[in-house]
């Protein structure tokens, strides 16, 4: 196994009010409480399921369930009812070859339901479709979102994107690669911009290229081309950083034999080199692919540190 270099057990790291230099301590169980729900919460209804286009996706290869992205619905509870509040849309990993839609989907829905967050957990299109369909998946989210936020009670000033593992690739590259959306399209979902309003990545993997590329990854996102040096450089989102790159929270382990945390280590000093917000959470234990991680020492505590951190963006308001 290559040996990483070395990091600091439970490091914290924040450049939004200057940087910070700790460590993190805690060993209250992670995560928010849920509140009491409120009197519209159907704990038993069936979620709702939405595709991001009425008809063929774009570069769509067929009309199975494979070839149609989806977005399913998790409404919060407890929170006053006609009061809207923040979105976050949820990209499982899987390394663009599968989608861990319960452990990096549907637990975290809940997650940011206990905090009145409206979640969306979205199925994107993996291998053997290439870049980049994927990315098209993760940004027509982020407008219907928008342009149904009347719908879904939610702010379109607050809709966020959060990714685990290759969908934190993927939540990286949408903060990295947005427009502002084409007002004159008859389609209001495209009138929409696709950059999320801030971003939260999960042990991600950031970069394809040397000396930390993720070769899976790599491999499924771009097929022929991941011997591209010019194609992995593109699809390294922390070479494209900019300081229209949204606020960011990451959350990683030194422990990560699967994606090292150097991933995540690479985007947050990008983010700090362009002036942008950014929170970095380094715990000493806990392998890949932990979800929410509820009981996990350290990793348990990243939901918590969230939840915080939401607060400081404005997207979710402090109990009450």
């Amino acid at each position: 196994m290559r040996r990483r270099a070395a990091l600091a057990l439970g490091v914290t790291l924040g450049a939004a009010s200057g940087v910070t230099l700790g460590v993190t301590l805690g060993a209250s169980a992670a995560g928010a409480q849920p509140p009491a729900a409120g009197p519209d919460w159907d704990p038993t209804a069936a979620p709702e399921v939405v595709r991001l286009w009425p008809n063929a996706a774009p570069l769509a290869a067929g009309d199975g369930p494979a070839d149609r992205p989806t977005l399913t619905v998790y409404r919060p509870f407890g929170r006053p009812a006609g009061e809207p509040g923040a979105a976050v849309v949820i990209a499982p990993g899987g390394g663009y070859s599968a989608l861990a839609s319960n452990h990096e989907g549907r637990q975290v829905a809940g997650v940011l339901n206990a905090l009145g967050v409206t979640a969306f957990v979205l199925r994107y299109r993996v291998a053997p479709y290439r870049a980049p369909a994927a990315l098209l998946d993760a940004q027509r989210a982020l407008r219907v979102v928008r342009a149904r936020a009347a719908e879904w009670n939610v702010r379109a000033d607050q809709v966020g994107l959060l990714g685990f593992s290759a969908g934190g690739h993927l939540a990286a590259s949408a903060a990295t690669r947005w427009d502002g959306g084409r007002p004159a399209d008859p389609d209001p979902a495209e009138r929409q911009p696709s950059r999320p309003d801030f971003v939260i990545l999960g042990y991600p993997v950031v970069s394809l290229a040397e000396p930390y590329a993720h070769r899976p990854s790599a491999e499924n996102l771009l097929g022929d081309r991941a011997r591209d040096p010019a194609a992995l450089a593109e699809w390294s989102a922390e070479r494209h950083v900019t300081p229209r790159t949204p606020p960011t929270f990451l959350a990683h382990t030194d422990a990560d034999d699967g994606v090292p945390p150097e991933h995540s280590v690479a985007f947050y000093l990008a983010l700090r080199r362009a002036g942008v917000p950014a929170e970095l959470h380094v715990f000493a234990r806990g392998a890949h692919g932990l979800g929410v991680g509820l009981g996990e020492p350290g990793w348990g505590e990243w939901t918590r540190l969230l939840a915080v951190w939401l607060r400081g963006v404005g997207a979710v308001t402090a109990p009450r």
